[in-house]
């Protein structure tokens, strides 16, 4: 078969042997992966949990097409990865979040395998069946949807609130869907990329805001009224989390959305002062999927919106430019025909 390796200098699409499940694992063929913001980090060495070279592929749809004795799945069933691999003993698992785990390993990040190969095998329980009614398009949305989805069950109840999203990315415009999914007031979206700021206008954000601005935070608050009730920062640098801070005060929330690359500095006297609640997003649970899967399949949330590009399997590193350059919200790698074998540079 072939798999897709990131290493400093290439991408590479490499010959490997087909692997053989486990009794409680899947053998899966992949349909279709999405390129994520974190494949792109990882792939520039700048991903605080990737080291390179790693085999992407996290945001998978793909078909069982056998199992292990004890996998309880059936071939032929359409599937989706739920990426992260949890311990299920330690204390996070044992009460609910999994997703917290303590020995946490993540498929297609650092992991031995990853979704981006004519095969992979993972265990049964983290893969969920692809409604009918969703095409592969759509399915391969529901892993990145389900991060907003968890990020604004964590905010509690947006509906009417204020709300500002930083960062008009793939997961800054996912989250914006998700807001006025559940009926969030005024949104303000900001984003450097004049394109970006477009899409999310297009998608309902109320207003949009150059996040270069250098009056970006009177920008923000003027567009919402006042301050913002929460705050997504899905960008998650230090300019973004000053401003997340300042959009915020006083009494609000800023969730930390985006993964970020490197410390940052936090005012702690206004956080205090300002009892302003700063929370961390971590990926997702189950029911965050059946969320997404539901939003998506009530048309919520519509493929055609956000996926921009496919290539196939050949041409992964033509993907993952065209996922960097600003010009697309979620590029897709189509697995196509496994007979040629190839070595993309970029």
């Amino acid at each position: 078969m072939r798999r897709v390796v990131v290493y400093p200098d290439r991408i590479a699409v490499e010959a490997a042997d087909i692997p053989v499940p486990a009794p409680n694992e899947a053998l899966v063929r992949t349909l279709v992966a999405g390129v994520c913001g974190s494949d792109l980090h990882a792939a520039r060495g700048s991903h605080p949990f990737v080291p390179l070279p790693y085999r992407p592929g996290h945001e998978v749809v793909g078909v069982i097409e056998t199992a292990g004795s004890a996998a309880g799945v059936a071939p032929g069933q359409r599937v989706i990865v739920e990426p992260d691999l949890p311990c299920w003993t330690c204390k996070m698992c044992t009460t609910g979040r999994e997703n917290l785990c303590e020995n946490l390993q993540f498929f297609g990040c650092g992991y031995a395998q990853g979704g981006m190969a004519d095969y992979f095998t993972v265990a049964a329980n983290r893969l969920h069946p692809v409604p009918d009614v969703l095409d592969d398009h759509a399915a391969a949305l529901i892993e990145p949807l389900s991060t907003p989805v968890h990020a604004v069950r964590l905010a509690g109840d947006v509906a009417g609130r204020s709300v500002a999203v930083l960062g008009a990315g793939t997961i800054g415009l996912l989250t914006l869907a998700v807001l006025r999914a559940h009926g969030a007031g005024t949104i303000v979206s900001t984003d450097p990329n004049l394109s970006k700021r477009q899409r999310a206008a297009a998608l309902g954000a109320d207003a949009t805001i150059d996040a270069r601005s250098p009056d970006v935070t009177r920008q923000v608050r003027d567009a919402l009224g006042g301050s913002a009730d929460i705050v997504f920062d899905c960008v998650s640098v230090q300019s973004s989390l000053d401003q997340a801070i300042a959009i915020a005060d006083k009494g609000g929330t800023v969730m930390v959305v985006g993964v970020p690359a490197r410390d940052v500095t936090v005012p702690l006297p206004i956080v205090q002062d300002h009892q302003i609640r700063i929370q961390g997003s971590a990926t997702y649970l189950p029911p965050d999927f059946a969320e997404s899967a539901d939003l998506l399949r009530r048309g919520a949330v519509r493929a055609a919106d956000f996926v921009t590009a496919v290539r196939p399997l050949a041409q992964v590193a033509e993907a993952f430019e065209l996922a960097s350059s600003g010009q697309h919200v979620k590029v897709l790698v189509s697995v196509d025909s496994p007979e040629r074998l190839t070595d993309v540079h970029v």
